[in-house]
Order: structure tokens, then C-alpha cells, then sequence
């Protein structure tokens, strides 16, 4: 080492600091007595903001990235409305939720969590799904995941995770990806994340699109109406066109084809106009029922089953406009759940607590100061008028010389709004107890729904999940962490850990299992709604095609609502046997199976050897992947010579209506599980 490098070394040897074997201190150096539960009112009581620990720890998390998001940043956007079915007035007053005639705007991102702004959007992980209403009464922030709990209990826990889940710091990998130790370490160390790391192994974390992507607003909320009573809420979206995901080699398939596949997916039905639709729906619990449950309604790690508190849908959103601009819509919307209008609260829930603080803490760092709801994106639509002024990036020019409250120069303008007028007043919950640091008896069941969303699920999706276990922790480095995860999740059902054991070479649990037996058919996607309208088939067709076969069935597709796109050996109009032309949209290099919902295989007499390998290969992926597949004509024989017809899901037939009317039904099923693989 040169003696310049020496000197160097030496002037940064004095911020190196290794934090083993040390006890855990504030950044001033105040020692920590806990550092798992935020300080609150009572065991369940609200998180009090007196807390320096909590805001400190929150504060430099939420300034840790600048200026993407730390989480979330990979994120698209578009525009629609939302219209109320019918008045909510028994259980709300928010003014939005009373008239089935009026449309409120709405501006929609969906997002992966893990990766940074350059990732795949098909990795493993949970999905954001964030709404802002454009109310009259001021913006309302549904701030939500397609995943209905999280991971952690506590908001004070919530730069943890991230931690763990983001590439490790000695070496930035792996980008989008929890398969690495920090991230299982963490889990087997927190055991409180059971139940959504059941999700995050499930196929929902791997949604096929956006628009197929169920909705949660995770937290308990509560409505109240203009008498001043009050019900607790939870909020979902449930999308028309059914919940559906991709397998895992799929998954990563596309990673490598087309990172952009999911904004793509939804940038294109709304310029073809298939407007992605979703229907609101809340789960409503009486207060006087709070507890009657055997979970804690107000623990983010559990859910409400659907069969104990049913969902009401009570409207539906439609996203009909693309943003102009990615940046200045996209990227510069910001979300908060403490945005809410009159007639919509909050819980004790002690991670939404947190997360009132953290939003907008975050947003001056990353926005670049106070006036971030002066950006076009983030304005409401109604009037607003505070005594706030000046602060980086201020557009308001506000006149007069009174910027405080009360005054007598201005006559005491701005006023607080009564309620009758429509100001927002907090719903007058009763709250007593010592200001403590701990978390409710009620909180510590980790596993019972872990177990019952295990039990919800169909073989299929079991499989899925052993495998994505096998995959993650196959990742892990440490023989340590693997065997605590699987010793964990032995709580949740011993026909999970037992697979994944031996799958990576892990000690197979002797005690274990679950006494829970109880199961939501709502969990699981086989019972979710199955169409085939939208779904996009890659026709794979060569010179020489059946004319008149083939446009028959294409339009008989296409009044299905499934949406065609020729492949072929090259690009260019290709020639039927009657003179027909069509145009190829994709050529087998940039069309790849993965890319499609489905195969039409056409074939054709100019068929030559290489078509027929590039074809075979498409279709055996697609089989393999338990799709679809239809054929007509000269693509028979490829099918034949693929050895898969007579399959579950592979539909043959020369004569067309029959053809078609078992296609259409195989696609509308989305997968074939029952499917041998060849």
C-alpha cells in the first residue's frame, strides 16, 4: 500500500464502526431499552409522538434513498373514476361514498416493493396498489399492497425489513430479490411475518398483470357517519377480470425478455381501450364486536376471512387515461394514509400509527420540501386555503399580510370549519393506560393464519409454494438461517416444512403441524372470476396457411374478447392458400411463449424445419407453463409431433365452431394444472 493510500485509510479509519457485541444506542447515544415495540397509550392504545426513538429511527429511514423511493420504486401509473354503487350514509359520511350518479377522478400507481427504478417488474415480491380519490371534500389516499397483511406488527420495525429485504450492503446484491440470507434471517428471527411471507411464497406474488391483481389497504380504518357512529373497515379491490398470476419460471423468463412487461401490459389495454376495471369492497365489523374474534382486528398481520366478515363491494373504479409524462404523474405522486376526507379514520393498529408519521417525512426528502401537494399531481380538486407559506418549490402567490390564526386583520380568515360545514373531526375514541413500550397478548399468535391460508389453498398452489421455499432458501448461504426458517415454518404445517427440508438438504423437523383446520375458500385463485376476454394468443402461422380456417377462427376469437397476435419466421405479410395476407407482429425472436396467455397453432405448407423447431420449442414452453393451446389444420401435426395431444387444456378440431367453443372455455381457465408434463 502507498503512502498516500496509508494516510487516506488512516483519516477513515476514524468513522469505521463495528456494532457487534454492542448495546443499541440513539444516534446521540442514548442508550435503547427496546427496540420492537413503538411507545404507546396503553398495550393497544395509539403510538405517541413523544416517542424520540421511533421518529429518529423513522426519520433516517425515510432519508435514506434520495430521491427514489426507498421502497416502491418501481412504479406505473394511469388515470380513471370511481363511482359509489350505492349511498354509504349509514356507515360513512364521506361525501364521495352518497351519489351513485357522480364519478370521482382517481390516479392509481402499482409498484413492486423490492427493486430499485431499473428492475424486473415480474420478481417474487408484494405489489403496491395506491389510489388517490380526487374528492370535493379533498384527496382521500387508499395506500394499499395486493397482499391484505405485512410482514411486521410495529411500524418501529419497518427500516428492519427493509433492510433485510434490500441487496445486502457489503455487496449491493442481489437487485429485486428476497432470496438471500439478511432477508430469511430477519424473517426467522421475526416471527410475527409467518402469514405474509405464506403470501409473498404464493403466486400472488407473481401476478400475471395489474389488471388482474387483487387490492388491500392492509390496515383496520374505520368509517363514521354523520350521526358520529362508527364502524371498523377494511378495504379491498377486487378486479373484474379475476385474480391470476404466472409461474416461477415463467416469472423469471420474462424478467430477461421484457422487464417492462407489467406497465406495458397496462399501458396497452388502455390504449386499446380495455379499460381495467375493479370493484371497492369493504369488510365492516360493529365496534361492539371488536372482540368476538379469534384474532386482533387491529393486527396488519392478520386478515378478516371473507366467510366470518364479507366483503361488500359498494363501487367501481375504471382507469381510462395513460399519464402524459412519467416523471412529473408518476413519480412525483405522493401517497399518504393520513390523507383522508371527513367520515374516514384511523385505528390504533400500531403500523398504520407509524405510517402517519412516515409519509410525509419521506416526501421532504424526496420532493424536496413542504409544498410537494402544490405539484399538479397531487393537487386536489377543491379549494384549499391554511396560513402554511414559503418552504422550497412554493407555486401558491398568496396575497395579503396575515399568515396566522387567529387575527383580527383578515377578520380571523382562514376559519376552522365546524363539522356541520364539513371540517374534519376525529371520531372521539375513549383511550387510557400507562405510556409503555410492549404489544397486546393479542398480537402474539403468528402462525394460526399462516396455517389457515396454507389450508385455503388448492394442490397447485401448495406445490407452488414448497417450490418457492426450496428456491428462496436454496439461495441462503447460511445452513444456520435455512434450518431456522424451516424449524418456523414446521408451526405452520409440517407438509410444508418436510419438502422443503429435504429440498435443501435441511433437517427434517420432528415436532411441528398445526391444530388449526380451518380454511377460506376466498384465499385461494382457483375460486376467482375466469374470462378469456383480454387475454392475449400468440398464432403461430407460416406461408401457406389455411385462409378462410383461419380468419374464421381469428374473428370468432376476437368476439370472445381474446386478442390475437400473429408469430411467425420473419416479420411481413404472410399468404394463405386463397390469397388471404396477414401481417406478423412478432417473429419467434421477439415473441417469446412466455409473453402470451395462450397458442393458436396454425402452421402452414411453407413450413420448413426451422419453423417447425422454433415452434416446437414455443409449444413445449407453453405446455410446460399449463397453458392453452388450440389447433387447427397443419398445426394438428405439431401437436401431434409434441406428444400432447388429448391434454388437459390442448384443444384440436377441424371443425370450427366446436373448435372454438372448447378454446375459448381453455382459455378462459387461464391454467391447465391437471396437465402431465412431458
Amino acid at each position: 500500500m502507498s503512502k498516500n493510500h496509508k494516510r487516506k485509510d488512516e483519516q477513515l479509519e476514524q468513522f469505521r464502526t463495528d456494532d457487534s457485541n454492542k448495546k443499541m444506542t440513539t444516534n446521540q447515544g442514548t442508550k435503547v431499552s427496546e427496540d420492537e415495540f413503538s411507545l404507546k397509550a396503553g398495550e393497544r392504545g395509539p403510538t405517541l409522538m413523544e416517542d424520540f426513538h421511533f421518529r429518529e429511527k423513522m426519520t433516517h429511514f425515510d432519508h435514506e434513498r434520495i430521491p427514489e423511493r426507498i421502497v416502491h420504486a418501481r412504479g406505473f401509473a394511469a388515470h380513471g373514476e370511481f363511482e359509489v354503487y350505492d349511498s354509504m350514509k349509514e356507515y360513512t359520511k364521506a361525501g364521495f361514498l352518497q351519489d351513485p350518479s357522480k364519478k370521482t377522478p382517481v390516479f392509481v400507481r402499482f409498484s413492486t416493493v423490492a427493486g430499485n427504478r431499473g428492475s424486473s417488474e415480474t420478481v417474487r415480491d408484494a405489489r403496491g396498489f395506491a389510489t388517490k380519490f380526487y374528492t370535493q371534500e379533498g384527496n382521500f389516499d387508499l395506500v394499499g399492497n395486493n397482499i391484505p397483511v405485512f410482514f411486521i406488527q410495529d411500524a418501529l420495525k419497518f427500516p428492519d425489513l427493509v433492510h433485510a429485504l434490500k441487496p445486502e450492503p457489503h455487496n449491493e446484491m442481489p437487485q429485486a430479490a428476497s432470496a438471500h440470507d439478511t432477508f430469511w434471517d430477519f424473517i426467522a428471527n421475526n416471527q410475527e411475518s409467518a402469514h405474509m411471507v405464506m403470501w409473498a411464497m404464493s403466486d400472488r406474488a407473481i401476478p400475471r398483470s395489474f389488471r388482474m391483481m387483487e387490492g388491500f389497504g392492509v390496515h383496520t380504518f374505520r368509517f363514521v357517519n354523520d350521526k358520529g357512529e362508527a364502524h371498523f373497515i377494511k378495504f379491498h379491490w377486487k378486479p373484474v377480470l379475476g385474480t391470476h398470476s404466472i409461474v416461477w419460471d415463467e416469472a423469471q423468463k420474462i424478467s430477461g425478455k421484457d422487464a417492462d412487461f407489467h406497465r406495458g401490459d397496462l399501458y396497452d389495454a388502455i390504449e386499446n381501450g380495455d379499460y381495467p376495471e375493479y370493484e371497492l369492497g369493504v369488510q365492516i365489523i360493529k365496534e361492539e364486536d371488536e372482540f368476538k374474534f379469534d384474532f386482533d382486528i387491529l393486527d396488519p398481520t392478520k386478515l378478516w376471512p371473507e366467510e366470518e366478515v364479507p366483503v361488500k363491494l359498494i363501487g367501481k373504479m375504471t382507469l381510462n387515461r395513460n399519464v402524459d409524462n412519467v416523471f412529473a404523474e408518476t413519480e412525483q405522486a405522493a401517497f399518504h394514509p393520513g390523507h383522508v376526507v371527513p367520515g374516514i379514520d384511523f385505528s390504533n393498529d400500531p403500523l398504520l400509527q407509524g405510517r402517519l408519521f412516515s409519509y410525509t417525512d419521506t416526501q421532504l426528502s424526496r420532493l424536496g420540501g413542504p409544498n410537494f401537494h402544490e405539484i399538479p399531481i397531487n393537487r386536489p380538486v377543491c379549494p384549499f386555503h391554511n396560513n402554511q407559506r414559503d418552504g422550497m418549490h412554493r407555486m401558491t402567490i398568496n396575497k395579503g399580510q396575515v399568515s396566522y390564526h387567529k387575527n383580527s386583520l383578515a377578520d380571523n380568515t382562514p376559519t376552522p370549519a365546524t363539522e356541520e360545514e364539513g371540517g374534519y373531526t376525529h371520531y372521539q375514541e375513549k383511550v387510557e393506560g400507562y405510556k409503555i413500550r410492549a404489544r397486546s397478548d393479542s398480537f402474539k399468535d403468528h402462525f394460526s393464519q399462516a396455517t389457515l391460508f396454507w389450508n385455503s389453498m388448492s394442490n397447485p398452489e401448495k406445490d407452488h409454494i414448497i417450490q418457492a421455499f426450496s428456491f428462496e432458501l436454496g439461495k441462503v448461504g447460511s445452513k444456520s438461517v435455512q434450518q431456522q426458517v424451516v424449524d418456523m415454518f414446521a408451526n405452520v404445517s409440517l407438509d410444508l416444512a418436510e419438502p422443503v427440508a429435504k429440498a435443501i438438504g435441511a433437517d427434517v423437523p420432528e415436532q411441528g403441524g398445526s391444530n388449526v383446520t380451518k380454511s377460506s375458500p376466498a384465499l385461494s385463485q382457483e375460486n376467482t372470476v375466469k374470462t378469456p376476454h383480454t387475454r392475449k394468443l400468440a398464432v403461430l402461422l407460416a406461408e401457406g396457411f389455411d385462409g378462410e380456417e383461419v380468419t374464421n377462427v381469428l374473428e370468432a376469437l376476437k368476439a370472445a374478447g381474446i386478442q390475437p397476435e400473429i408469430v411467425s419466421d420473419t416479420l411481413g405479410l404472410k399468404t394463405a392458400d386463397d390469397g388471404v395476407e396477414v401481417e406478423a407482429d412478432h417473429t419467434f425472436l421477439t415473441g417469446e411463449s412466455v409473453l402470451f396467455d395462450g397458442l393458436y397453432v396454425v402452421g402452414g405448407s411453407g413450413t420448413d424445419n426451422k419453423f417447425t423447431n422454433d415452434a416446437m420449442y414455443f409449444i413445449k414452453e407453453a405446455y410446460s407453463h399449463f397453458k392453452p393451446i388450440g389447433a387447427t389444420h397443419d398445426g394438428i401435426q405439431l401437436i401431434e409431433k409434441a406428444a400432447i395431444n388429448d391434454s388437459p387444456g390442448v384443444i384440436t378440431g377441424r371443425e370450427m365452431k366446436p373448435f372454438v367453443k372448447e378454446f375459448v372455455e381453455a382459455v378462459a381457465m387461464h391454467r391447465h394444472w391437471n396437465r402431465k408434463i412431458v
